[in-house]
């Protein structure tokens, strides 16, 4: 195989003070992995490794050695090159590494699946050729990150004022009846905007009290909830049966690779929704298979970035927009770095847009 690879760290910063429910973000580290053929080292295919501490089982002290051992292999390997498809990059993956192994490392698995698909079209930052690309624009929500009180009623003031018709909140980190105190002042004056609610808990209520909470915001006329209690948890069944409001799995699909024991998970839980990020659920092949199995068993689904860069960003809303697309997408958190990569993406009106015609600048990379 004349197919080379390598990778390169790079630490992006936080615009503002970055708080999530795992605590406070000031950087986020990516590694960038980039792929060409010695033949032709003009086209270049670049993929983001971008693992999130406390999600990713990746994510170790051993995580820069692992990915420097997992790019030797690839150099070493002399397998046939795949085609510019998703099934055939899957196909060769899984022969080089091993389908067993690979999953282990959902972060890497996506760099170099989107890499490789870039690099087969030409190294163009081209995942999927489709109207995305044209500039149709993919809806997306407007993400309310957390803060102080005011500083989240600032951004929803931000985001109505931009044209967002979907928001997502963060619940489970402020005193809950401050929070719903938010959600109250949302339905109150913005109540002709018809505004889309989600609300993301991150397993942060308690199994005994989650269904009272459940309950207590469903007044204020939730679209879903995102991973009420924490993970694992066999109450989740329950809950899913007797919530008001639907609820949407996200961390739960963390670590669950096998098709069978996908269906399995779903089936017995029965969720309403599932939230797919590539980063975390195992690369674009693994999300494609989850969305074939939710929509077998009539359960939604919806696609989001993982505080990527412009350059993993690109390649989810590329994905996403194979298929049709009927809810806002969780696509816009291209714009917290203050020194992300420049791109052609651009959020208006409560959508990301790809611009035609953009030629992308990967000097830094």
């Amino acid at each position: 195989m004349s197919l080379k690879a390598s990778i390169h760290k790079r630490v992006f910063q936080f615009s503002f003070n970055a708080r999530t429910s795992r605590g406070a973000m000031k950087d986020k580290t990516s590694w960038f992995i980039k792929i060409w053929d010695e033949k032709n080292p003009e086209v270049v295919g670049i993929g983001e490794c971008g693992p999130l501490p406390g999600l990713n089982p990746e994510h170790n002290p051993e995580l820069e050695i692992t990915l420097e051992e997992l790019i030797d292999h690839f150099n070493n390997s002399s397998l046939a090159v795949p085609q510019a498809d998703l099934n055939s990059v899957g196909t060769f993956i899984n022969e080089l590494y091993g389908s067993e192994k690979i999953v282990e490392y959902p972060s890497f698995l996506f760099a170099l699946e989107t890499a490789l698909l870039d690099w087969a079209q030409g190294g163009e930052k081209i995942i999927f050729k489709n109207q995305f690309l044209e500039g149709e624009p993919i809806p997306i929500n407007g993400l309310i990150w957390m803060g102080g009180l005011d500083f989240m009623l600032q951004q929803i003031e931000i985001k109505i004022r931009d044209g967002f018709t979907c928001l997502k909140l963060k619940v489970g980190s402020h005193d809950f009846e401050k929070e719903c105190d938010v959600l109250q002042y949302i339905r109150r004056k913005y109540f002709r905007n018809k505004i889309t609610i989600r609300l993301d808990a991150n397993g942060a209520f308690k199994k005994e009290e989650a269904l009272y909470k459940l309950k207590e915001l469903a007044r204020f006329d939730i679209h879903s909830i995102e991973q009420p209690i924490k993970p694992g948890q066999e109450e989740l069944i329950e809950l899913c049966r007797q919530s008001p409001i639907p609820i949407a799995l996200d961390e739960e699909l963390i670590g669950v690779s096998n098709p069978s024991a996908k269906q399995q998970l779903l089936e017995s839980i029965k969720p309403q929704h599932i939230i797919l990020k590539p980063t975390l659920h195992g690369g674009l092949q693994s999300c494609s298979e989850w969305i074939r199995i939710s929509e077998s068993l009539g359960i939604g689904w919806w696609i989001t970035s993982a505080l990527e860069s412009n350059i993993g960003l690109n390649a989810i809303a590329q994905f996403a927009a194979q298929y049709q697309i009927k809810i806002p997408q969780g696509l816009g958190t291209g714009m917290i770095y203050t020194d992300n990569v420049d791109s052609p993406l651009a959020v208006k009106k409560g959508t990301i847009q790809y611009q035609k015609g953009y030629e992308w600048s990967l000097i830094d990379i």
